[in-house]
């Protein structure tokens, strides 16, 4: 059985819909799922919130969750509200 990841591109003002899209398929994902943030200038709740959800989704499916391009602003939210911990980073 081969794997197979899920790659998803994060857009600015997209966030949440493609954060729920992703939760949505994270079980087609094999072993990890790539959500490109390089074009995530910042974050609010919402996103935080599903974020959440998909950390959660992705956990009990034990699907790795791989954030890429992730700005130094969005990490440090991430930081603070203590989500650094359920993902993995690329720059």
């Amino acid at each position: 059985m081969s794997a197979s990841a899920l790659f998803l591109s994060i857009k600015e003002g997209r966030v949440v819909p493609i954060l729920q899209e992703a939760a949505g398929s994270i079980g087609d994902a094999h072993g990890e799922a790539v959500l490109d943030f390089s074009s995530v200038l910042r974050i609010d709740s919402g996103a935080l919130r599903a974020l959440e959800d998909l950390a959660r989704v992705a956990d009990e499916k034990a699907i790795k969750i791989v954030l890429r391009g992730v700005n130094v602003d969005v990490y440090k939210v991430l930081k603070l509200v203590r989500l650094t911990r359920r993902f993995s980073f690329l720059h």
